[in-house]
């Protein structure tokens, strides 16, 4: 696996275990890991994945934002 830049969720409070995620330039996979542990367990999705993924998860806080 190439060197990746990890960047920090942008929903991520200082101090907070929090998603870390790198995009692979040659393969387009999208890599995510736990900031608690960066050198461990390596999440890798395909670009079409990590969108389905997002949109998921954006459903799911805006529907806990209704309640």
């Amino acid at each position: 696996m190439p060197t990746l830049t990890w960047q920090k969720s942008s929903y991520c409070p200082e101090g907070n275990s929090c998603v870390h995620v790198a995009g692979e330039r040659a393969s387009g996979a999208i890599h995510l890991t736990e900031s608690g542990d960066p050198s461990g367990a390596i999440l890798t999705a395909a670009p079409a994945a990590f969108r389905s993924l997002l949109r998921t998860l954006k459903q799911g806080r805006e529907e806990q934002d209704r309640d």
